[in-house]
């Protein structure tokens, strides 16, 4: 049996195949070019630095950012997926100029200490072994790898570090987390410090030791006497789906944003700002039929971003076909 092709399969080999096809289903290899990818999936910057798209954002939603700016407290912000979230973090750290945001995703599984430090004890014990068994004789009691090349400062740990300026810590979808780990992240909050036990223990000749940083390429810092306290406390965003709630310890440390789903009007506006004011021209019925569908079910705004990506880029589906492959409910079976 032939496997199934979408409706725009040519009737017979001779008919020639769409444009805007890459992959044709033939078994033959080609190196066709690589036509560009969404602004939002470009995985880059712009020139200037900016995030992909201009973020829109409403007079009452900006008041509750700065609040939080000035109260140096936690803005735990919650709506449907696709509102912009987790943009939020990168709005505020390029208008602010606080340079990369500092990104830790939250799942089941993740807990405090992975948010502050890692050590690989296991890594530096076999540098050690190895250091010895290379070494001369007189020199083994002293060949011990340095310390601070097996710790890693997490997400949450860079953001404590001592600065001018504090830096974007993006707690992404907190909900998904342990029961406890609100509970865990308040003392953290509250006191903007914490202990690496393995460097606090280490003599005094070794009080000073340079670790790793979650910033990547090798970027360290200086940890004295294994304590790291900030001098700003970081501009931290917490997002949730809302799928469960917080303790309200947690709640009353935090300043809570609640971003709606946008309308007709902030739509258009989105469009606008990700793939220019005339991205619509030529797609209002994908618009309709996506107003349409998310009465009926969760629809997030970037799947109406990737219709009319579609459409705009000359691909020959109409609406119902493109929400049908873009516009999944986000809930329910698949």
């Amino acid at each position: 049996m032939s496997p199934h092709h979408p409706s725009e399969t040519p009737d017979s080999p001779c008919d020639p195949p769409p444009d805007w096809w890459l992959f044709h289903g033939d078994n033959r290899a080609r190196t066709p070019a690589m036509p560009p990818a969404p602004p939002w999936r470009s995985f880059g910057r712009t020139p200037d630095g900016a995030p992909a798209g201009r973020y829109l954002i409403d007079r009452t939603e900006t008041d509750i950012v700065n609040a939080a700016l000035h109260l140096r407290r936690p803005l735990l912000v919650t709506g449907h997926p696709g509102t912009g979230k987790s943009s939020l973090a990168h709005a505020i750290a390029h208008e602010l100029s606080l340079g990369e945001v500092l990104h830790w995703p939250v799942n089941s599984r993740s807990t405090l200490q992975d948010a502050l430090y890692r050590y690989d004890a296991i890594g530096r014990l076999r540098e050690s072994t190895l250091l010895r068994e290379s070494a001369l004789p007189h020199e083994r009691a002293r060949a011990e790898p340095d310390i601070g090349s097996f710790v890693r400062l997490g997400p949450l740990g860079t953001a404590l570090v001592p600065a001018e300026r504090p830096r974007v810590l993006l707690v992404d979808e907190l909900d998904k987390g342990d029961v406890d780990l609100p509970n865990d992240l308040l003392t953290a909050f509250e006191e903007g410090a914490f202990e690496i036990p393995e460097l606090a223990r280490l003599p005094e000749a070794e009080a000073e030791v340079d670790v790793l940083t979650a910033d990547g390429g090798g970027r360290r810092t200086r940890v004295v006497r294994g304590r790291i306290r900030c001098t700003e406390f970081p501009v931290v965003v917490i997002t949730s789906n809302g799928e469960r709630d917080f303790p309200p310890a947690f709640l009353r440390r935090c300043l809570r944003l609640d971003l709606p789903d946008p309308d007709e009007t902030r739509l258009r506006s989105i469009v606008a700002a990700h793939l220019g004011p005339e991205a619509l021209d030529g797609a209002e019925d994908v618009l309709r039929t996506f107003l349409e569908r998310r009465a009926e079910g969760e629809l997030a705004t970037d799947q109406l971003l990737n219709a009319v990506f579609l459409r705009k880029g000359g691909i020959g589906l109409d609406a119902g076909e493109l929400l049908d492959a873009v516009l999944r409910r986000l809930g329910g079976a698949v």
